[in-house]
Parts: C-alpha cells; sequence; structure tokens
C-alpha cells in the first residue's frame, strides 16, 4: 500500500523527508546510488524524488515543458517512477571550453560564465536551489540528494551550493561513498572526515564503499579500523556489477576504451564512436553496448578507427571547435575515406551538423570561429542562433531504405537539444515528428533528419534514437545484412524498469537499510489507513 506521507505521528508535517549521498570524488558511484535509493523508496511505498543542486555536465535531458536538466536527475526521476522536473536539477552548468560554461538556470540558459564570473552568480543560484528542494519536499514523502565531487574541497566550500550547504540547509543526513576500486578509499574516507567544519562533520551518518571486487570478510579489519577512528559507522560494501545498465552521468566513464555486449572476438558488427572533447549525450549509445553480436568502441584518434562497419558522430556541445579538433586529428579525412570504402555514418544532433556542407556561427553563439567546412556528407547548411531548441518528440519512421530499411513504420521517442538550424534539399526525411511537448508542431518542424541517396549517411537532431528498440534493431541488422552475417537475437536488455529493479536488489542487499531508515526518520510500517 503506497504510503501518503513518510512520517510517523498525527498531522501532515509541512516538509518530507531528505537524505543525501555525497563522495569522496567525482565518479565514485553518487548517481547510480541515489537511483538505487529512489528505486528502492519508490518499492517500499514512499512517494520518492531525486535532487541535485548543481551538476556539471554536457550530458542532458529535456523535461516535459523543454526545461533542460542534468540527465543523471532524468536516470533517477524514472527509476522513482516520477516525471523528470527542473526543480531536480535547478542549476546545470555545460562546459564549453577550458574555464567557460553556460549557466543553465532552472532548465533555462542564463549566460556563459568564466569561472571567476560564476561565483557572482552564486546569490542568484541559490535562491532557485533551496526554492526547488523545498518544492520537492512539500510534494514527496523522501527527497534523495546526490552531492557533487567531494564535500572536502577547500578552495570551492566558501561559495559551494551542491555539498553540504545544501546538507546543512535541509538538516539532511549523509551517506559518504568511497569508491575502492581507485584505490586508497580509507584514506579518502579518513581524509574527508578530516577537512569537514564540526558540524559538517556531525550531519555524516554512514559510510559507503562502492565498487568492491572480491571477499568482503578481507575488508573486516580496514572497516572496523575506520569505524573506531571516525565513530561513523560503515552502511555498506557495494560490490562492483557487470550486468546491470544504468546509464552513466560523466564522460569519465569513456575512459573504458571498448563497452560491448558480447565478446569482441565474436563480434559481428564494429560501432566506432568518436570521442569529442565536449562530447554530450554519449548515453545515446548504451542500447548498443548491450546488443549481443556488436562491439561498441570511443575513438579518438585516425590510427583507433580500424575498419568500422557504422561510424557515429556524437553530440557535441561546441559543433565547430570539435569539428576543427577532428580536422587536427585526421579524423576528417579518414571517416570520409572509410565512407568511401563502405562505412555507414549516423551523425546525432552536432554530429549531424558536422555532416553538412557548411556551419555558420556569425554572432558567436558556440565559438569564436564565424564559419567552418563540414564533412560535405549531406548537403545540409547550419547555421548557429540564439535560441536553444529543447524539446521532447514523439514521432514515426517514415523512411524505409538504406539504413532504415525494415524501419518504416517504427515508433520513436526522444528530445533535441540545439542551437542550430539546419536546412538543405537532396535527402530524404526519415523522422516524422508528431509530437513536441511544449510546442506545437508546424510545417517547418513537421520531419527530422536527413539521409543521403546511398542510405548510408543518415543525421538527425533527435537525442535517445537508438533507445527506440523496433529501430535500432532494423539498423543493426540491415549492417549485418550487407555485411553478409546474421546477428543474435536481442533480449531487450533495454527495458529500464527491469534495470532499476536488479539495481535496487543489488544495493539493498548490500547495505544496511534498517540503517538507512533509522537516519532518514521514516516508517516503513507506515500504513495510509493509519493517518
Amino acid at each position: 500500500m503506497e504510503n501518503t506521507r513518510a512520517l510517523t505521528g498525527f498531522g501532515a508535517p509541512p516538509l518530507g523527508r531528505v537524505l543525501m549521498v555525497q563522495g569522496t570524488a567525482s565518479h565514485v558511484g553518487k548517481s547510480v546510488l541515489v537511483s538505487a535509493l529512489c528505486r528502492i523508496f519508490r518499492q517500499d511505498g514512499f512517494r520518492v524524488a531525486p535532487f541535485k543542486a548543481q551538476n556539471m555536465s554536457n550530458n542532458s535531458y529535456v523535461t516535459r515543458d523543454g526545461g533542460e536538466i542534468g540527465r543523471a536527475q532524468a536516470v533517477q526521476a524514472e527509476a522513482a517512477g516520477v516525471e523528470a522536473r527542473v526543480e531536480m536539477n535547478p542549476v546545470l552548468l555545460k562546459p564549453e571550453a577550458d574555464h567557460i560554461a553556460q549557466v543553465v538556470r532552472m532548465g533555462r540558459p542564463m549566460v556563459s560564465a568564466r569561472v571567476r564570473d560564476y561565483f557572482g552568480l552564486k546569490t542568484q543560484l541559490w535562491e532557485s536551489v533551496h526554492s526547488s528542494l523545498d518544492t520537492l519536499r512539500s510534494e514527496y514523502d523522501v527527497v534523495v540528494i546526490e552531492g557533487a565531487g567531494s564535500p572536502a574541497e577547500i578552495n570551492l566550500k566558501a561559495t559551494e551550493i551542491v555539498n553540504m550547504r545544501v546538507a546543512l540547509y535541509s538538516g539532511a543526513p549523509v551517506l559518504l561513498c568511497g569508491d575502492i576500486d581507485r584505490g586508497g578509499v580509507f584514506a579518502s574516507l579518513v581524509g574527508t572526515m578530516a577537512l569537514l567544519e564540526p558540524e559538517e562533520r556531525e550531519v555524516i551518518k554512514g559510510f559507503i564503499i562502492n565498487k568492491f571486487r572480491g571477499d568482503a570478510s578481507l575488508l573486516a579489519d580496514g572497516l572496523t579500523m575506520l569505524e573506531e577512528r571516525t565513530g561513523i559507522p560503515v552502511a555498506g560494501v557495494v560490490h562492483h556489477y557487470r550486468d546491470i545498465h544504468i546509464p552513466e552521468e560523466d564522460s569519465v566513464a569513456l575512459d573504458i576504451p571498448l563497452r560491448t555486449g558480447s565478446d569482441s572476438e565474436a563480434a559481428m558488427l564494429d560501432v566506432a564512436v568518436i570521442q569529442l572533447p565536449h562530447i554530450s549525450n554519449f548515453d545515446d549509445f548504451d542500447p548498443l553496448s548491450r546488443e549481443p553480436g556488436v562491439r561498441l568502441r570511443y575513438v579518438s584518434g585516425a590510427g583507433e578507427l580500424g575498419q568500422p562497419d557504422l561510424i557515429v558522430l556524437p553530440g557535441s556541445k561546441t559543433t565547430i571547435p570539435d569539428l576543427a579538433w577532428m580536422n587536427a586529428q585526421g579524423l576528417s579525412p579518414a571517416i570520409k575515406r572509410l565512407h568511401q570504402e563502405g562505412a555507414a555514418l549516423l551523425g546525432i544532433c552536432g554530429g549531424y551538423q558536422m555532416l553538412g556542407k557548411h556551419l555558420y556561427d556569425p554572432d558567436g553563439i558556440e565559438s569564436t570561429l564565424p564559419e567552418m567546412e563540414g564533412l560535405g556528407l549531406l548537403p545540409l547548411t547550419t547555421v548557429f542562433a540564439g535560441t536553444k531548441e529543447t524539446h521532447r518528440i514523439r514521432g514515426e519512421v517514415v523512411e524505409g531504405s538504406g539504413l532504415l530499411r525494415g524501419a518504416v513504420g517504427a515508433p520513436i521517442t526522444g528530445y533535441e537539444i540545439h542551437m542550430g538550424r539546419t536546412t538543405g534539399e537532396g535527402v530524404s526525411l526519415p523522422f516524422r515528428i508528431d509530437d513536441r511537448t511544449d510546442v506545437a508542431v508546424t510545417a517547418d518542424t513537421a520531419y527530422d533528419g536527413a539521409m543521403d541517396e546511398s542510405g548510408q549517411v543518415l543525421g538527425t537532431y533527435v537525442h535517445g534514437l537508438l533507445h527506440n528498440g523496433q529501430l535500432r534493431r532494423a539498423l543493426l541488422e540491415e549492417l549485418a545484412r550487407r555485411k553478409g552475417v546474421v546477428l543474435p537475437q536481442s533480449s531487450e536488455l533495454g527495458a529500464m524498469d527491469a534495470e532499476f529493479d536488479k539495481l535496487a536488489d543489488w544495493v539493498r542487499g548490500s547495505i544496511d537499510m534498517d540503517l538507512v531508515y533509522s537516519i532518514t526518520g521514516l516508517n516503513r510500517d507506515f500504513d495510509r489507513d493509519d493517518a
């Protein structure tokens, strides 16, 4: 039975409970742990929402009303079984160059700022942070909060708005997570505690050792020492997993150069994704990594390309600078050569723009370079403008030739995040857009994408395109047909509900949930008939 109010006692309290996950560093597993906790609380009958005050990532998502938030918070909302909304990530920083980032506030671009200028915005941004958290707490039984980086970054503590300031403001108990796979986890946890202020140490209620490999009993002495030295209990040891598929938040994950759903020696199709310096929404390609018979690689140099069956140009926060980087790396001529030799090409968002003949940025929206020649593989021109297009979309494949042979009629859902407008002639328009959730579909916006006459070059503005199973499978089977191989049957591992349930079971069995409920103040035995 669903809990309609999280607390024991009489009456409805004004704000729901909070629980916060902080880390000793970036990429220690905070985002995935928050997803797991959101799913666990949902399974236990609570209304739960995720929250991250400030996220720095080019991996973003579009809410139903056209707002832009970090992709991780959208994943966490899905785990919680609720609609993603801008209050879940009120501040998003999208890096554009060294020391410069676009500041997205409450889902809308605010300004592109240098680091020093950004500090002057903190007062305004904090208003959005605490009001968003208050809003979520007024509507949900529990809000699971994710920190960013480490709370012990002493050069940032005075002005931070995402770690201890949020915990102290909301009274959130904190689980401090360390990544043992990187090494030095005990020093990281003890060192973090040593650098916190006394009132900050008080809110740390448990440690989590994440990504452990091996026999947990071998950690016993270390865990005992950690608890005795700090007075903080170890809430759990979470083992490394291989068969649970949750999208990664940070491009740090791409440091692993090969991700494949099958033995790479047995892979029948080779897919190479260009790892651009400002790659965005790289989780677009996660479904490929789970397809049997498909090898997915991220490459950053011409010598790494090999002979792929499909080359993917991904999204980019700064299309023209990333295209210039491709030229300098020798990737552009290598890609064109491989295309002439039979490799197929897929461009998404910024990668779609790169496939065209010309890119113009007269107002310096994304670059100091006013124009650049594209790869010239599609007869298209892109002009960057000041208005960012952010929409959720629903539509259908209307082209049944080339790479989309067998896909005609397949439904598609996804989202758009781009600054440029792309036009041209002499191409087929492969995708019909039936619905944009926040704006009306017009004659100019009723179709998306382009495919050349050969059917070997396909571009689109739709992020999440490959998450559509029927389309993805048709594209892969067409590549296999051309190569003369037969792919194994897909088991549709991308069904995220099942993945979230597996993750929840994994984490529930690894951490002390009695401790979690105790520090959070939630009552698992609460029955709404008793309210």
